[in-house]
């Protein structure tokens, strides 16, 4: 029996507690609006993840170190990329991304690793915000009012507000802040041509910083070190597990292109397109950028300046040895477009986890919202106020990066061991496109090494330099949120009783993929899960 569904509206099938399926019905929708392209601009934030870290990374692990781990890092982001083409391909109306197909997979042995996940990647991604806002700040203050320190020593403003940073940085970042969420907040094609406009304005400042060190002669090979420092095996062990794990927050945000499934034009082939191709062409960014600018200046000056200064001043030291002050200014302004492009994806991804971990019951239905403009506003404001706070409370970018990493690595380990699973436990499930079995060999051997990185790296935070344990209470303390929620909307909001394991039978709905996959010819006839 087929149900009558209004042109603009969607039909969805959502299994209960009692195995039941329930229809709803919204008017307001993500819209198919996206080409796969795109998806790949919305990935070009990456470049600037990468800036964001590199200088505090050269400092730790000299220049020859950090190229080889952001490389290593980047590999691992490019296969994860691949193997999650697969579960993107079974959940083509789900908003949301990895967190999503990690709770899909999960369920059934512990329900509330879905909500962990779901909060842990937002958090992750909602960061950016904060962080490039900060980063951005720290530029001008740097390069164009450098005599503006009120409110950063011990007899300005800090003093007088507590625990509350506010100084220049910390301003211009909540004006940027709310401007993104203002640009977002009006539909999505508004906000993919800001991403259009400043990643093209992208590509000046990493050519400059790629290639230009060698044609000015400023690129010495002496500057390529290798862990300076490290006083003994272990320790570099350590340390590289503690770098990795920070990386990650960088290398592995390719995989945004995964959480646009439902706006692309063409669900199979431009989400496929838009994660392979993001991915790569990270890649040749994250081993060209490390290794042109680690050779101008040597791994401790480049150390003394991140941790003294800022972590991008050592860039606007560099720009001034390579091509002067004047041109230094044009190449800090399109710089600075690059972390606006960063803060754009970080609102568009960070938006649609909130909304999809909504829909999919794992937190409170208030964000379950799409506005007249088909995007999720509500997730938008929430992303645009916590950052605001993070930015008063925490005033260091590395200091955020550390304390919103520890979810988004969690997450990763979940949805690639959760894609092994989905093979066992959703054997009939379509799909679309189907991973060769070495490559679930490839999944659980990377979600062995994420779970390294993250049990030895969040805990090791210290070692390189920065920040303490703080950070890492401020990653638990955000999961016991998540939990909380999690358990306010089961048994307040949906009346049901918390199931620590759900084994309701998931049955997809076929008119969904032939309407997302019409040339595969999958929901011609029916399926049930495995």
């Amino acid at each position: 029996m087929s149900t009558a569904v209004p042109r603009g509206e969607r039909m969805d099938t959502v299994p209960t507690s009692t195995g039941v399926a329930t229809v709803s019905v919204d008017e307001h929708q993500l819209i198919k609006s996206l080409r796969w392209y795109d998806g790949f601009v919305v990935c070009l934030a990456n470049p600037g993840f990468l800036i964001s870290a590199l200088g505090g990374a050269i400092g730790s692990l000299g220049a020859l170190g950090a190229l080889v781990l952001w490389t290593i890092s980047m590999l691992i982001a490019v296969c994860q990329n691949q193997i999650y083409t697969e579960p993107a391909m079974m959940f083509p109306d789900r908003s949301g991304g990895v967190p999503i197909y990690s709770y899909m997979a999960w369920r059934r042995y512990f329900t509330f690793f879905g909500p962990m996940a779901a909060f842990g990647y937002w958090a992750g991604w909602t960061a950016v915000l904060s962080i490039f806002g900060l980063t951005v700040g720290q530029l001008i203050q740097g390069q164009w009012f450098p005599g503006a320190t009120w409110g950063t020593s011990a007899t300005g403003a800090h003093k007088y507000l507590g625990f509350i940073h506010f100084n220049l940085p910390v301003l211009i970042g909540i004006v940027l802040i709310v401007a993104v969420w203002a640009v977002n907040a009006v539909g999505v094609k508004p906000a993919v041509w800001v991403g259009y406009i400043t990643g093209a304005l992208l590509m000046i400042p990493l050519f400059v910083f790629c290639f230009f060190p060698y044609f000015t002669g400023s690129w010495h090979a002496v500057h390529m070190t290798w862990f300076p420092g490290s006083t003994g095996t272990w320790y570099s062990i350590r340390l590289a597990a503690v770098w990795l794990y920070l990386m990650g927050w960088s290398s592995y945000g390719v995989e945004a292109a995964a959480t646009f499934a439902p706006e692309y034009h063409n669900s199979h082939r431009d989400t496929q397109l838009a994660l392979r191709r993001s991915a790569m062409f990270s890649l040749g960014v994250y081993v060209l950028l490390p290794l042109g600018t680690g050779g101008v200046m040597s791994s401790a000056e480049i150390g003394k300046l991140s941790l003294n200064v800022s972590v991008v001043q050592f860039l606007i030291v560099e720009l001034h040895k390579m091509i002067g002050n004047g041109f230094t200014d044009v190449v800090l302004v399109l710089l600075i477009a690059s972390f606006i492009l960063s803060m754009n994806t970080a609102t568009m991804d960070g938006s649609r986890a909130l909304y999809g971990i909504s829909q999919s019951g794992l937190t409170i239905k208030w964000l379950n919202y799409i506005n007249k403009h088909h995007v999720p506003s509500r997730g938008m404001t929430v992303d645009m106020f916590t950052n605001v706070l993070l930015l008063l409370v925490f005033g260091s970018a590395l200091d955020i990066y550390a304390a919103s990493n520890l979810g988004y690595i969690f997450t990763h380990v979940l949805c690639l061991s959760g894609v092994i699973i989905m093979r066992r436990t959703m054997r009939s499930w379509p799909r679309p496109l189907r991973l060769a079995t070495p490559w679930l060999y490839v999944a659980g051997l990377l979600a062995a090494a994420n779970l390294f990185f993250l049990v030895i790296g969040a805990p090791s935070f210290s070692i390189t330099g920065y920040g303490n344990y703080v950070e890492l209470l401020a990653g638990i303390g955000l999961e016991v949120v998540a939990i909380l929620l999690y358990v306010y909307r089961r048994t307040v909001q949906d009346r049901e009783r918390i199931v620590v394991q759900d084994r309701t039978e998931m049955v997809p709905n076929m008119a969904l993929f032939r309407e997302y996959f019409p040339e595969s010819g999958i929901g011609t006839t029916p399926a049930t899960s495995g």
